[in-house]
């Protein structure tokens, strides 16, 4: 059943026919709409890559902040950059207020612990006065890293069972569910507390949520 899902996943998130890639170009639309970040924004991406950038045109600058061995080169110097380093203390890296807009899709649920979730939290507030920071919701059913239905919702001894069994098939995947905490919305609240929420539905059951805080002047009720 592992076997099945995961190569359900590597079909549906397969860049150029995959279904995920459907719904993240519909994401970017709620960004652009929402977001109306300025021409020739200054934007860092925690934890990101090119290709959600490459779903529309833009006049973007984006730097993207990857750990090393995580972070290709890119295609175009003038558009993009590369950073090396950890997400959840960039100070020395970048300055205060760097950046017009912090984007991250998907990461703060990766970078550790709930002290790590707060350190990046904390990098975010600091290096621009708007953000857009998405994460998989904890309501949706099917949880989105395991297939195993509200996997972050049982308790840790069972959690722990099982992945005592997937590690001997798949030991480089289970380090990643072992790393991964699920954030619920209220957590995301409080690290987020000047944030409005856009809750992504799919089938009508809430997938995922981007805590923002929109570019000035550009200030957008809450779609929840």
């Amino acid at each position: 059943m592992r076997t099945l899902f995961i190569k359900f996943l590597r079909r549906m998130y397969h860049e150029e026919y995959g279904l995920a890639r459907r719904w993240r170009k519909a994401r970017m639309r709620d960004f652009l709409r929402i977001m109306q970040p300025p021409r020739r924004a200054r934007i860092v991406d925690l934890g990101g890559s090119e290709y959600v950038w490459s779903l529309f045109d833009h006049d973007f600058h984006v730097t993207f902040v990857n750990l090393p061995g995580y972070n290709p080169p890119v295609s175009d110097p003038s558009r993009y950059a590369r950073i090396e380093h950890d997400a959840t203390d960039l100070r020395g890296v970048l300055d205060d207020g760097a950046f017009d807009l912090v984007f991250s899709n998907s990461t703060i649920e990766h970078v550790g612990d709930e002290t790590r979730q707060a350190a990046f939290a904390g990098e975010v507030h600091r290096l621009a006065p708007a953000y857009w920071i998405q994460t998989p919701s904890d309501r949706f059913p099917i949880e989105v890293h395991t297939g195993v239905p509200l996997f972050f919702k049982r308790s840790e001894r069972w959690r722990r069972e099982r992945i005592k069994k997937w590690r001997k098939l798949y030991p480089a995947w289970t380090d990643m569910i072992e790393a991964t905490r699920v954030l619920s919305r209220e957590r995301m609240r409080e690290l987020f507390p000047n944030g409005q929420v856009c809750l992504e539905r799919k089938l009508g059951l809430e997938k995922s949520y981007s805590f923002y805080k929109p570019c000035e002047p550009c200030l957008v009720a809450s779609l929840a």
